[in-house]
């Protein structure tokens, strides 16, 4: 449904985008992670026909977004981050004025709009002005907005923006139940929100993709990784277990209960050691309580993409700047 190959964006000698590709497919929800300045706002933009690429292809829905933004306009619903929407009309007013832009037939403007406004739970503001309703309700107004004509992709740009905890909970359940509908595209910087709602992670840092995987692969392959080791044994069989082993360093006793200690190590981006560990004090006749890997949150995976000098499934080589262009894909 969304196709990026070798886009670039520059502005001025600024590099804001530089060289990524990636694709969504039909029906998949895959966040877009990066600090501020990362370029995934640029990238949306450009998706969006927003921002003409400075170079490289970028398809939606099989229409390339230079040649037919019209087309590429019609299949995707988009919300950005500051919703743009005229404060003088009441919620109800602007939707059917949308979804007239939208080209939704006259004859179903009214069930399109009312069902878009269900979904995005504004019945109860749907007659006040826009000026009127707090942040959350016109963060919501605008998901209303990019669903009104049911386009197949939705690119949604910082979703849950201004919402409370319980708002960010009914946007979180909505934006799982419109996958079943539409493919989404969604930028935040909640993570565990992104965590919880998606099915793949693009981490984009420096205009560069450094990361794209489910959020378990990401995790799995994060330097974060430790291995944990609680058994019936003294310390020194404990970390004897451990030592030695490729992929393991920093072998580090963590505490004791009785006859059980635990025993922790660091692993290497993809290092499993659990066999071998379990084979170890199988041999040895040392009662196992529990052997677990411990992964580390997506917060400390973000932090090690975008601080670190690694990268997971992306291009792991700095930005640069580039000569002033503004020129359009060929």
């Amino acid at each position: 449904m969304i196709r990026v190959e070798d886009l670039v964006k520059h502005f001025g000698r600024t590099r804001a985008v530089d060289g990524i590709s990636f694709e969504v497919e039909r029906g998949e929800i895959v966040g877009f992670l990066g600090p501020n300045g990362a370029g995934k706002t640029t990238t949306l933009r450009v998706l969006t026909c927003y921002h003409p690429a400075t170079s490289g292809r970028a398809e939606v829905a099989g229409y390339d977004v230079y040649r037919s933004p019209v087309e590429v306009r019609r299949n995707i619903g988009y919300l950005a981050e500051n919703v743009p929407i005229y404060p003088e009309l009441r919620v109800e007013q602007y939707l059917r004025y949308r979804a007239a832009l939208k080209g939704v037939p006259r004859r179903e403007r009214t069930r399109a709009v009312g069902s878009a406004i269900e979904r995005c739970d504004v019945v109860e503001v749907r007659r006040k002005l826009v000026a009127h309703v707090s942040r959350g309700y016109r963060q919501r107004v605008g998901l209303a907005d990019a669903l009104v004509a049911n386009p197949p992709i939705l690119i949604l740009d910082e979703p849950t923006t201004g919402l409370d905890p319980n708002q960010r909970r009914r946007m979180k359940a909505l934006v799982r139940e419109l996958a079943a509908e539409h493919t989404i595209l969604f930028s935040s910087h909640i993570l565990p929100e992104v965590e919880d709602v998606s099915s793949r992670i693009l981490v984009i840092h420096e205009g560069l993709l450094r990361a794209d995987g489910t959020p378990a692969h990401l995790l799995e392959m994060s330097r974060g990784r430790r291995i944990s080791v609680t058994a019936a044994a003294a310390d020194a069989a404990l970390t004897g277990a451990l030592d030695g082993l490729e992929g393991v360093s920093q072998i580090r006793l963590v505490g004791r209960a009785g006859d059980f200690g635990t025993v922790e190590a660091a692993l290497a981006r993809d290092a499993d050691p659990r066999d071998a560990v379990s084979r170890r004090l199988r041999d040895a006749d040392v009662p196992v309580r529990e052997l677990k890997l411990v992964l580390p949150r997506l917060e400390d995976f973000f932090e090690e993409i975008t601080e670190g000098d690694g990268a997971v499934g992306g291009d792991a080589d700095k930005g640069v700047a580039a000569p002033p262009s503004e020129e359009a894909p060929a």
